[in-house]
């Protein structure tokens, strides 16, 4: 059974550890792969057709929530919210952000993750917040910057905000929100979230939607295109698989284990995955501040726990 604000879980296990460092490894390597394939396909439409793939291999097992007398239907208007937050906005936002802004502003602002889903937390969802989990979000912060700077803080001082980060900090809110609305499941919806497949597939339908409209936009004011070939679809088996379906499941499972804030932490873990990635599918040399960035993000977790 999902669990909700009320009873919140109390301990950080191992399976919850196992489900939450699944998502940050995939969504890593999802960025070294839309790094390769950025020239050969455009953000959105690649965004749309991601999940339109991701959309029809959950078919195969979930596809009875779509029928007509599913409980899904009467919640469409939940389901149609976690699928923009959750699946559609978030990605495009981050796709947006990253052509009007540098990786490096995307990833530094897209770090305060941990600092929304306390707030928001504590502002809608009536949760408190504790000077360890204050304390958690600083350090597991420190341990981001470490990797973004490249252990040069100067790196940091020269950052320039424009409009893309500002589309970073939606998609950060989109997600906190989205992660607190797993934690508080109405009773109507309890049959829907029994099994990950069916939630999923639930969410990702009215994802559809969403990223049909998005990439309608980018066909219509942008010169859009795909360049067909192995590494596109290679690139599209990974995304739809790991990131798209493995990655939001396992992340689902975390939060039900560990509650939403101790989960934003393991984000912030995927900047350094992608760094030991880069190293190994780009050829850039990993560094010691890598190690030491590890240590701090891996503090910051165990901070944020209830205790």
């Amino acid at each position: 059974m999902p669990c909700t604000v009320r009873d919140m879980p109390q301990s950080l296990s191992t399976r919850a550890i196992v489900y939450l460092v699944i998502p940050p490894l995939l969504w890593a390597g999802n960025a070294v792969v839309g790094r390769m394939i950025s020239t050969l396909a455009s953000p959105m439409t690649f965004n749309l057709m991601r999940w339109a793939l991701a959309f029809l291999i959950l078919l195969t097992v979930a596809h009875r929530v779509l029928r007509r007398d599913s409980p899904l239907w009467p919640q469409w208007r939940r389901f149609m919210v976690l699928g923009l937050l959750g699946t559609s906005g978030y990605n495009a936002l981050n796709y947006l952000a990253l052509h009007t802004s540098s990786a490096i502003n995307v990833t530094l602002v897209g770090a305060s993750t941990p600092v929304w889903m306390l707030l928001i937390g504590r502002v809608f969802f009536h949760q408190p917040v504790s000077s360890r989990q204050l304390l958690g979000a600083v350090v597991s912060l420190f341990g981001v910057l470490l990797v973004l700077s490249r252990g040069t803080w100067e790196v940091l001082l020269h950052v320039q905000w424009v409009a893309g980060d500002f589309y970073i900090v939606a998609a950060s809110i989109g997600w906190a929100v989205y992660s607190w609305m797993l934690t508080n499941p109405t009773p109507e919806s309890a049959s829907i979230r029994a099994e990950w497949t069916t939630f999923l597939v639930a969410q990702v339908a009215f994802g559809l939607l969403w990223s049909t409209l998005f990439t309608t936009g980018e066909w219509i004011l942008t010169p859009a295109h795909v360049d067909w070939g192995w590494p596109v679809l290679a690139a599209l088996v990974y995304v739809a698989v790991g990131p798209s379906i493995v990655a939001y499941a396992a992340f689902g499972a975390g939060i039900k284990l560990a509650g939403p804030h101790v989960a934003a932490h393991f984000i912030n873990l995927t900047p350094l995955f992608t760094a030991i990635f880069s190293a190994l599918f780009l050829g850039e040399a990993p560094h010691i501040y890598h190690a030491l960035a590890f240590v701090l993000i891996v503090m910051g977790i165990a901070l944020s726990r209830k205790t």
